[in-house]
């Protein structure tokens, strides 16, 4: 029997979390808030969780990638690699959007998000997969793929305020606020084909991208060589 523990962690909103999965599958969840802290706040339940661990070795390390708070999901994948290389083990990312109450059980579910500007983004989740990558779109293009995730019987969450969309009040009134934790991505982990979660393992870990990432030009152009 190889005893190993898998340390999961979930950053990607202010309610962050992180779990420790036991070689026997009992699981330990620790729950904290945040906002645009989780520097500050992620190490000191780490610290605890590694140092509780005895003589277990960390087999497996998940985090969760967003879409969400870029800068919560930075500081909790640095943690998961800086973890998986002082144990010499994988650190994998898989998409948050997986670990919600709504999609629990592989069920069907579209995530919708602000991305800011007069853009939206959204989503489709089955099967404890993303059908379809992030996709950006404008308040019309959102009420009307809202609408249609409605009428095909989907649910339809979100980790902001529904209230913030463009959206009829009728639509507002079916988006869920849901927010993912470290416990239902080990269920996403558990529940995923083995071809997926080889891709998964093949990729470096890295937030969810809405958009390309954007690099400023140097300043001082004639610095940088042609």
């Amino acid at each position: 029997m190889i005893r190993a523990l898998t340390l999961i962690l979930e950053t990607s909103t202010p309610h962050a979390s992180l779990a420790v999965v036991r070689p026997d599958g009992e699981i330990e969840l620790r729950a904290f808030s945040s906002d645009r802290s989780h520097n500050a706040v992620l190490f000191s339940p780490l610290k605890e969780v590694l140092d509780a661990r005895g003589d277990l070795d960390i087999g497996l390390v998940i985090v969760g990638s967003g879409p969400g708070s870029y800068s919560g999901t930075r500081v909790g994948i640095a943690a998961a690699q800086g973890v998986a290389i002082a144990s010499g083990c994988p650190a994998v990312a898989l998409p948050s959007i997986l670990a919600v109450p709504s999609a629990q059980g592989g069920a069907a579910c579209l995530a919708i998000g602000d991305a800011r500007r007069g853009s939206y983004w959204t989503a489709k989740v089955e099967n404890f997969q993303m059908l379809t990558d992030p996709e950006l779109t404008d308040a019309a293009g959102l009420e009307e793929i809202v609408r249609n995730a409605v009428e095909e019987g989907a649910s339809v969450f979100s980790f902001e305020d529904p209230a913030r969309f463009p959206l009829t009040a009728d639509l507002v009134a079916r988006v869920k606020l849901e927010f993912p934790d470290a416990a239902r991505l080990w269920e996403a982990w558990l529940a995923t084909d083995d071809q997926t979660r080889a891709k998964w393992l093949a990729q470096t870990p890295q937030p969810m991208y809405l958009k390309p990432p954007h690099i400023t030009p140097a300043k001082r152009s004639w610095l940088v060589q042609p």
